[in-house]
């Protein structure tokens, strides 16, 4: 009779295993792309995996962020989204990053295999098995994956200088508020807190307690787009952002480099017609946390793009809106404009989440900094003369110019999340775009600065080139090369000239047209003019350049930026000295290769 105890144990002991999660209480239950279930008793979800070997994407982001620009951990900002899969080894299923930079693009599996088998793959996570289920149906515990420093906030912390933080998981647990699950989407968010020390004043400066650092971070499981998706080919002329990846199942007279731009899906509803509107328009939605005046000039500037993608053919095309009232800014059905808030300036940025094995754009995202329109405030009010002389309310021509930077900022980052890259050229083409950095161009008039003309209004003749080349439909009985060929060579006989971060961004940068910030087809007449105007705003220059009541020492914050308002330009001027123009030619191009 003992020994048939034992048996029975021995036998009913894993059945119980297998159905301790089905059998618990208070399991609230999540339906989507994956079914998950959290347990208020224990603050743990349970993810339910039916299909193994099945590719997904993941991404991070941070839905709280710690309010430095110099620290660079902003409310919004994405990680990288990587293609995954669940794998089963085992009594574990592992969450598995297959090596998308080197493939093998052929039906011959065993070809795939060779090459899968060449290069490594990575294990992102281990998850023991708790439930099995009917029809192949495993149950993990995802609480300690949501649970790590997917983000990397600890390093970024110890790099920068700014301390030395770990994870403290009894002050860490799992987040509902953004935790829903969709039909092509399942989205997660937990509450992470760091215990360490802030070394540096800009982490303390921002820091409610020197010794604690709490975030909320965002994970997306996200269903793959089918393959209806048509990738376009990357020419470094044509002002695209690209992927790339090694095929080496591409024939021997072929590169074995593939690369492919990057863009959103876009196609006519009637693909015969001059004019259609799309199967499916791009709609980017705006934070509605953002105050007014600046949620109007951030709904201008980044409608401006629709121009271009009517010069295409596409009607409504590209379209903004307010981000719904029951909408996460962080839900990946949303490309979204966030206003971001941080102690000091720091850069605007847009980013994309992207399906790494063709280019498609899943989600832009696009972060702006709220303080960057109080610096253009404060360069109108160095500027002008005696604005404050007779009232503290002759502020209009200051947040004028203000927001026709934002305007033209709005449109610049979201046109990063469009697929566009810098160019820094454009500016001595007359503005030709926004993806260049513009700089406040004055005039002066009978001794008076005007600055009616600091900032353009609309889309550029280069933002059109970019948006027909990545966007554009290809004519029939027309190849896709030849068309995109043709594209460029349209720009390059109007004299357009496209000249990204490598050649003007880095210090030994030699290009004699690609600056940042700086205006004029001529950097030395240009130069001249601009220390003309300097020179009469500091004429100008006095208390009455700032508000009533308000410290003699905030003249000299004013005074800052127009002291060194000819800093960009004189660098513009000096790369004359010795630097090049050229061009990124190809072979049959119709561009110069350099004078």
């Amino acid at each position: 009779m003992k020994y048939l105890f034992c048996l029975l144990t021995f036998l009913v002991l894993p059945l119980s295993i297998q159905a301790q999660v089905s059998d618990k209480k208070n399991l609230q239950e999540y339906n989507g792309f994956f079914d998950f279930y959290y347990d208020s008793d224990e603050d743990k979800i349970y993810l339910e995996v039916k299909d193994l070997n099945e590719p997904f994407l993941y991404t991070h982001f941070l839905t709280s962020g710690v309010g430095s620009n110099d620290v660079g951990l902003d409310r919004g900002q994405l990680g990288d989204g990587v293609v995954v899969e669940f794998r089963k080894a085992g009594n574990k299923l592992l969450l598995v990053q297959p090596n998308q930079k080197f493939r093998a693009l052929t039906d011959n599996v065993p070809e795939r295999k060779s090459v899968e088998e060449a290069f490594a793959f990575s294990v992102l996570y281990g998850f023991e098995i708790k439930e099995k289920k009917e029809d192949e149906v495993y149950v993990i515990d995802l609480t300690p994956f949501l649970l790590q420093d997917a983000h990397g906030v600890s390093k970024r912390i110890s790099r920068g200088n700014h301390g030395s933080f770990s994870l403290d998981k009894d002050r860490s647990a799992l987040s509902l508020e953004r935790t829903k699950a969709f039909p092509e989407n399942v989205e997660f968010e937990a509450l992470l807190t760091f215990a360490g020390e802030a070394k540096s004043a800009t982490l303390r400066e921002v820091l409610p307690d020197r010794n604690s650092l709490s975030v909320l971070q965002h994970h997306s499981f996200v269903k793959l787009p089918d393959d209806d998706y048509e990738k376009r080919i990357f020419d470094p002329r044509s002002g695209a952002i690209s992927i790339s990846y090694y095929d080496y199942a591409a024939p021997v007279y072929e590169p074995i480099l593939k690369r492919f731009a990057v863009r959103h899906r876009l196609k006519k509803k009637d693909p015969n017609a001059a004019v259609s509107e799309p199967v499916e328009p791009i709609i980017y939605y705006l934070d509605p946390g953002t105050p007014e005046p600046v949620r109007s000039a951030l709904l201008e500037g980044a409608s401006w793009w629709n121009e271009a993608f009517e010069a295409i053919g596409y009607k409504n095309a590209f379209q903004v809106k307010m981000l719904p009232k029951d909408a996460d800014p962080l839900d990946v059905r949303y490309n979204v404009i966030q206003w971001v808030h941080r102690s000091t300036r720091g850069w605007s940025y847009g980013a994309s989440v992207v399906d790494p094995r063709t280019g498609e754009i899943i989600k832009g995202h696009v972060s702006l900094g709220s303080l960057r329109i109080r610096q253009d405030f404060m360069i109108a009010q160095a500027l002008m003369n005696r604005p404050f002389a007779k009232s503290d309310e002759n502020y209009e021509q200051m947040l004028e110019m203000g927001l026709a930077r934002i305007r033209q900022l709005s449109a610049h980052e979201v046109g990063h999340t469009l697929g566009f890259a810098h160019n820094f050229a454009a500016s001595v083409n007359d503005r030709a775009s926004v993806m260049d950095y513009p700089h406040p161009q004055f005039l002066l008039q009978d001794g008076k600065i005007n600055f009616s003309e600091a900032y353009d209004s609309g889309i550029g003749i280069w933002d059109k080139v970019t948006v027909k080349y990545s966007y554009a439909d290809v004519p029939e009985n027309t190849s896709e090369r030849d068309f995109l060929n043709e594209v460029i060579s349209e720009a390059t006989k109007k004299g357009l000239q496209f000249i990204t971060d490598s050649d003007a961004r880095a210090s030994g940068g030699a290009h004699v047209n690609a600056h940042l910030w700086d205006n004029g087809k001529s950097a030395v007449e240009e130069l001249e003019d601009i220390l003309k105007i300097r020179k009469v705003a500091i004429g100008n220059f006095s208390e009455e350049n700032i508000r009533e009541n308000e410290p003699y020492s905030v003249l000299e914050d004013v005074f800052v930026p127009l002291y060194f308002l000819h800093r960009y330009q004189t660098e513009a001027a000096v790369k004359l000295i010795g630097g090049l123009d050229y061009n990124y030619a190809v072979k049959g191009g119709a561009e110069d290769t350099f004078e």
